[in-house]
């Protein structure tokens, strides 16, 4: 849902090899809602949800995101590469959570358990996209080919960074707008999903 990119362009001339791939860090904060029937939990977290700064609405959850790449240069002289790029995104997830759990009657319960649960994951799944291309970005700047000099790699290096952090931005707001459009469907499958593990046993059902 709410992605907010913040790309810090580390530069050094020395080169320091250091193996990986890009790190994800991350966080979760919540936000508490009330309510002890749907429409009253839906109402509350169309007030209290993290709001979009792109269009100003509230969202049931939100992750914010900030890419920083450190890339070290290997200047010989007469031309310069990149020695080494590393990239690290730092995520917070905001989710929300109910007070009202223990006081709700238990069907109310179920449908919260299920929609908590497709929230967590819907956020956790743009983590998995920002890190495959925090990977990728990585990839693209140690294949950068040597140039004459820094200044001029430089340059490259920060053409590549917008392209990649554009590709991330289309591939998050296609995630959203497939997730959109099949919510219901989903939601129907894994509250059923659900229903079928408590009467197998494998749940605790809702008394």
């Amino acid at each position: 849902m709410s992605r907010i990119l913040l790309v810090l362009l580390l530069l050094s001339s020395a080169a320091v090899p250091q193996a990986g791939a890009a790190t994800l860090s991350k966080s979760y904060s919540y936000f508490s809602i009330g309510g002890l029937t749907l429409p009253e939990i839906e109402r509350q977290l169309e007030k209290r949800g993290p709001k979009l700064k792109s269009t100003g609405q509230r969202h049931p959850g939100a992750t914010n995101m900030a890419f920083t790449t450190q890339v070290d240069y290997a200047d010989s002289g007469t031309h310069c590469r990149i020695a080494d790029a590393r990239v690290l995104v730092k995520a917070e997830v905001i989710l929300p959570r109910w007070r009202m759990y223990r006081r709700a009657e238990k069907e109310v319960r179920l449908i919260w358990d299920t929609l908590a649960r497709d929230i967590k994951r819907h956020e956790e799944s743009h983590l998995s996209i920002a890190k495959n291309h925090g990977r990728r970005l990585e990839d693209r700047l140690k294949a950068l080919p040597r140039r004459r000099s820094c200044a001029v790699l430089a340059a490259e290096v920060e053409k590549t960074t917008a392209r990649v952090l554009a590709e991330h931005d289309a591939a998050q707001e296609h995630f959203d707008r497939v997730e959109s459009i099949n919510f219901e469907s989903r939601f129907l499958r894994l509250l059923r999903y659900r229903l079928e593990q408590i009467e197998a046993g494998r749940l605790p059902d809702y008394r």
